[in-house]
């Protein structure tokens, strides 16, 4: 585990487990959780032989609470930061959610080399809100929701969203994890509310359809059929029609955060997406 510091001087906290001439997985977590939400995918691959990284987004877990640079543009900058410090290269970059929008932007732009393929699990791209170009998006008020409760009682909502439709707690055959719901909510509470609430426009606003045109590496899209969150209608079944070498999969039932609550299912289908010629 270590800290890099970006250009613009902000510390950002990573882990680096494994071989160091073994191929690297990077994970990028979601909203506003931080790397130990891939504490099963970091254990799993590193006994598969490879190298892990995750880290925490700035702002969020143990990275510095930037009161700036809270959005995608920079995000990705901050990617590129840690793959050149950590000379990363034909890497596969996993993101959950908006940590799938940060690996989407980070793909569109690498440095060539740097990454071999890309897997984006419930992600955002290529838009959430709606908008008259997005007629069937997630309407603003919504997010401006979040943010109220943010403002309001940070500790209380950061309580409802994973008791509720993060992990699909909410419907009536679900078998609830008190351990998922306690450890979202101590990861969520270690970020800064102010880098968490600009990250509200940056996950909801930014457009990510030239990016996903941009990608030239093969990406493995894995999307719950019942999230709650990222509507797969709005996201994954949109963004694999816009990039050139996609592949979707769909898991009947499962949640937004399907990788934490069938971490067997997700680590072997990524496994076997990255060991493919």
């Amino acid at each position: 585990m270590g800290t890099i510091t970006t250009p613009d001087g902000t510390n950002l906290f990573y882990k680096d487990w494994g071989p160091k001439d073994a191929q690297p997985v990077m994970f990028h977590h979601g909203w506003p959780l931080s790397a130990d939400d891939w504490d099963s995918q970091m254990l799993f691959f590193l006994s598969e032989g490879f190298r892990v990284i995750a880290h925490d987004r700035r702002g969020h877990g143990r990275s510095d609470q930037t009161d700036t640079g809270n959005d995608m543009d920079t995000y990705a900058s901050d990617v590129a930061a840690i793959a050149e410090a950590l000379d990363l290269r034909d890497a596969v970059h996993v993101g959950h959610s908006t940590g799938g929008g940060e690996v989407t932007r980070y793909a569109a732009r690498a440095e060539r080399g740097r990454i071999a393929k890309a897997v984006l699990i419930g992600a955002i791209p290529p838009v959430m809100v709606r908008s008259d170009k997005n007629p069937d998006g997630i309407a603003m008020e919504v997010f401006d929701g979040f943010r109220v409760a943010l403002s309001r009682n940070r500790a209380q909502f950061y309580l409802e969203v994973p008791s509720g439709p993060f992990y699909g707690f909410n419907r009536d055959d679900a078998e609830i994890s008190e351990g998922l719901i306690h450890n979202w909510w101590r990861q969520a509470m270690a970020g800064g509310a102010k880098a968490h609430y600009d990250c509200i426009a940056a996950f909801s606003e930014t457009n990510f359809t030239k990016d996903l045109e941009s990608i030239n590496v093969p990406v493995l899209f894995l999307h719950g059929e019942d999230d709650q969150i990222v509507p797969i209608e709005n996201s994954a079944n949109k963004a694999i029609k816009l990039v050139r070498n996609g592949r979707l999969k769909v898991y009947p039932g499962l949640s937004h955060g399907l990788f934490a609550t069938h971490p067997d299912l997700i680590n072997a289908d990524i496994l076997s997406f990255i060991r493919e010629g």
